[in-house]
């Protein structure tokens, strides 16, 4: 496994090795001691897997102090992350990755990140791996359309969403308590 660059620094993008033929593939999505050389040293206590149609727009989500590892096991995905952390040189700014299941690209998701996907294809199952327990009380989360943050989602798509993630407040509007501190 391979680790990619990202421009803001704590996100880890990965590209797996894929061993594939006419029968197909086999991907090795996780090993804790690779994991480690790379750099993402968490347990894991949680895997999700969710479903969505093309044009459905979830996020942007975090837990403060959730960490996540995320993949596309079906379908692509444009996966976008930002930075939310009180302090931090690069509060406020986003990256954008494609995920898919072409090429197996992940994405490790540090805490301090709000997160969340657009899926491209007619079809796309997200799995993802969680440091902690979900916990609806510690649920938060920023608007997708934040002028401020300026998240450039592909306008080609029309976007569904829920009405939770379609009333998001903006993050200038997030209360000091409930965004994490940078460290």
């Amino acid at each position: 496994m391979q680790r990619l660059d990202t421009r803001l620094p704590g996100p880890i993008l990965l590209q797996p090795t894929v061993h594939g033929d006419a029968r197909g593939f086999f991907v090795e999505t996780y090993r804790e001691s690779t994991f480690a050389q790379v750099g993402i040293e968490t347990t894991f206590v949680q895997h999700n897997h969710s479903r969505s149609s093309k044009g459905v727009l979830r996020g942007m989500h975090y837990q403060i102090g959730l960490a996540k590892h995320v993949r596309c096991a079906r379908g692509r995905i444009l996966d976008v992350i930002v930075d939310i952390r009180r302090g931090s040189p690069h509060f406020g700014q986003w990256e954008a990755f494609t995920l898919d299941d072409e090429s197996h690209q992940q994405l490790f998701v540090p805490a301090g990140f709000a997160h969340g996907f657009l899926v491209l294809s007619d079809v796309a199952d997200v799995v993802y791996l969680q440091d902690d327990y979900y916990d609806p009380e510690r649920d938060r989360g920023i608007a997708y359309d934040d002028p401020d943050v300026g998240i450039r989602w592909p306008v080609d798509v029309d976007l569904l969403l829920s009405d939770r993630d379609r009333n998001q407040p903006r993050l200038a509007d997030v209360p000091d308590e409930d965004l994490p501190e940078y460290a």
